[in-house]
């Protein structure tokens, strides 16, 4: 499966946040490892997206963690140096995992953007947990609904193949 170009950015951004990131990964080994994610928990060679030609990254200070946005062939991630910074102590695992999450939504089909949003954010955290980038403060609870987002949807989405592993093919 060919990846997406992944630019450098053209300049290093002053920020402490910027520190932590440059010292944890390597932006274009780290977007091409959250490249091979998506593709090996989403997708068959047959049937991974073939649009996006590029993804940018941009570190920048700003609220929140992180925004994918663009065109189907263009698409940038916005990430949080603020963020970075303030999670600085696993900083490898959180970078490593958020990126993860944002090249998701890169790939991601949404049905016609008919999709509910919880299951948009719980697949882009469901490829996050099974490459072990889980944040510490996940836990799988139950008594939620399935469909709320992020951490509690990936995990049901989880047990939904586990139990489809297990289950009698029908003769």
């Amino acid at each position: 499966m060919a990846c997406p170009q992944t630019p450098s950015p053209h300049r290093r951004p002053e920020h402490p946040g910027a520190d932590v990131f440059f010292e944890a990964v390597h932006p274009k080994v780290a977007l091409h490892e959250a490249v091979l994610a998506s593709f090996k928990w989403l997708y068959t060679p047959e049937t991974a997206p073939r649009t996006v030609q590029q993804i940018l990254l941009v570190l920048r200070s700003m609220d929140g963690v992180a925004v994918t946005f663009g065109t189907q062939s263009h698409k940038e991630i916005h990430f949080s140096l603020d963020y970075i910074k303030a999670t600085h102590k696993r900083a490898r695992d959180e970078i490593m995992g958020v990126l993860v999450h944002e090249v998701v939504h890169c790939f991601q089909y949404n049905a016609r953007d008919s999709c509910p949003g919880g299951l948009i954010e719980g697949m882009a955290d469901y490829v996050r947990l099974h490459e072990n980038l889980a944040p510490p403060h996940w836990r799988r609870t139950g008594g939620e609904r399935w469909d709320i987002g992020y951490d509690k949807t990936a995990y049901f989405l989880t047990g939904s193949r586990i139990a489809m592993e297990r289950a009698p093919y029908a003769s």
